[in-house]
């Protein structure tokens, strides 16, 4: 197969994803899915989304998580401002909201 065939999705992972019964769980699924370094990369890319959510500025997130302005900046562009889906946001605002309620 050429490199410039895209690869049809999996849903297999995501359907496994939504099978998890609880945050104890996703932990370890995670654990056994991604290393180390890829676990500790996408909880950053999260938590800059998250502080991007609430308006701090790059030197507070840079702080904050350890992410370079080159990442913050990949992050606001990719997954907040270019989203196709708009999943990133819609999940951040969704679990603020439910903290508000608790």
């Amino acid at each position: 197969m050429a490199k410039t065939m895209k690869q049809e999705r999996s849903m297999a992972l995501y359907e496994a994803i939504l099978a998890v019964k609880d945050l104890d769980e996703c932990c370890r699924f995670f654990d056994d899915l991604c290393t180390p370094t890829e676990l500790r990369s996408m909880e950053q890319r999260y938590d800059v989304a998250a502080a991007l959510m609430q308006d701090q500025v790059y030197m507070e997130i840079q702080e904050k998580t350890g992410a370079s302005s080159a990442t913050i900046s990949r992050v606001r562009r990719n997954i907040l401002e270019n989203s196709k889906s708009g999943a990133m946001r819609q999940v951040i605002l969704r679990l603020a909201d439910q903290k508000e309620e608790s």
